[in-house]
């Protein structure tokens, strides 16, 4: 009799400790869980020669930047690209995405695109492509394996609303998927957090951008000043797993000649909101 309850209570110690283990395993996986670091998109610095801007992302504490063509061309002068990555590697920045690049039924023009992005080394090109573009795509996001991510523009733009994006890529490559301007989903009367769920498993890239009024004229303010629940959004990145390697990138397009403070500030508020994810 005693050794049965001795037994009963070791085998209900042991089921316990167990139980506590597998929830500690998951509580220590789910904070070892990569996640995505924030970037800035570089058109927020556009008021700056390009290696002062990458200068300034760097000193402004950004390790990840988005680059878009007007500092980073699209070429295939080989001199040219390597130039081009120098200006990042010296400072340490990763690229994380070059957008935003316009696609046509031109296939060898869209390969074009896609050479000059493996050459330089960026995982992700942030599109606006034509609807007769997506065969030539498909071919290319699995030769060169890079993902395009679908940028909307907000009212009147062909990717407005988040299902726009969705009919664009359904049936298409897994590495086709959207690159969520959620300023301009705002614009478009659209919920940042309902764009992120909806676009869950297609979603490579994010630009975090506020704006104070939902019409089609705005004014862009910092982080959470506009309509942006900031905590809302990290939150549902991280519930949708939103990859770690993709274009995480806070975009501001105010006070072109000197943003630097208010870009810093964006950061600090994506920062904390990230933390609390």
């Amino acid at each position: 009799m005693t050794s049965r309850r001795i037994g009963r209570r070791s085998f209900l110690a042991m089921a316990a400790a167990s139980c506590a283990a597998v929830a500690g395993s998951r509580r220590a996986c789910a904070a070892a869980a990569p996640r995505p670091t924030i970037g800035i998109q570089t058109y927020s610095l556009r008021g700056y020669p390009v290696a002062e801007a990458l200068r300034h992302a760097k000193d402004l504490g950004f390790t990840h930047v988005e680059v878009y063509p007007g500092m980073f061309p699209i070429t295939d002068d080989v001199a040219a690209i390597a130039a081009q990555r120098k200006l990042a590697d010296d400072l340490g920045l990763v690229l994380s995405a070059h957008s935003v690049n316009r696609f046509t039924k031109d296939a060898d023009a869209n390969r074009k695109v896609f050479a000059y992005a493996k050459a330089l080394g960026v995982p992700t090109l942030g599109a606006d492509p034509d609807p007769d573009s997506f065969a030539s795509l498909d071919d290319l996001v699995k030769e060169f394996d890079i993902k395009i991510a679908i940028h909307n523009h907000g009212p009147r733009h062909r990717y407005n609303k988040v299902v726009d994006v969705l009919r664009a890529i359904e049936g298409r490559d897994l590495r086709i998927g959207a690159l969520a301007d959620l300023g301009h989903f705002i614009r478009s009367g659209e919920q940042p957090v309902d764009v992120i769920r909806a676009l869950k498993g297609r979603l490579y890239g994010i630009h975090l951008k506020d704006f104070a009024e939902m019409q089609d004229k705005t004014k862009g303010v910092i982080l959470g000043q506009g309509h942006i629940d900031v905590p809302a959004v990290f939150a549902a990145l991280a519930q949708v797993g939103f990859p770690a390697d993709a274009a995480l990138s806070i975009e501001y397009e105010e006070n072109e000649k000197n943003p630097l403070a208010d870009i810093r500030e964006c950061l600090r508020i994506a920062r904390e909101s990230a933390a609390k994810a």
